[in-house]
């Protein structure tokens, strides 16, 4: 059975993870951070995860982030698919998309871990 590592984090906390694909969501997508209300929240919050899954372009991301990882996983090579998906502070977008990316592999066979790098870490003032 195909497998995939998933790891959500925040640009502002350091460098990406290491990821055979990596998802840059800082200049394409709203940021829920801008919102007063949702600025302190994290992906665990369904408001915040509503905001990110309602942003236009993001389902067709994740659908196409799952073709891909099936794909990769059809390679000789033997081990999981590492994802990166990364944002601004790694609290709401990308942690939100790693979810449902995990999601979206179980409906296609894949089992995936998820790790929030950052998701835990204040809020970066900007």
């Amino acid at each position: 059975m195909p497998t995939a590592d998933i790891v959500s984090f925040g640009y502002l906390h350091g460098d990406p993870p290491a990821a055979h694909l990596t998802l840059d969501l800082r200049e394409h997508f709203r940021d829920p951070h801008v919102s007063p209300e949702l600025r302190y929240m994290t992906a665990h919050d369904g408001e915040v995860r509503q905001a990110v899954y309602a942003t236009p372009g993001i389902p067709a991301l994740i659908e196409a982030t799952a073709d891909a990882i099936v794909a990769f996983s059809h390679g000789p090579s033997a081990g999981p698919v590492c994802v990166a998906v990364g944002c601004a502070g790694g609290r709401h977008r990308a942690a939100a998309v790693a979810m449902a990316l995990q999601t979206a592999l179980a409906a296609e066979g894949v089992t995936a871990t998820v790790a929030h790098r950052d998701l835990d870490k204040p809020v970066v003032d900007r």
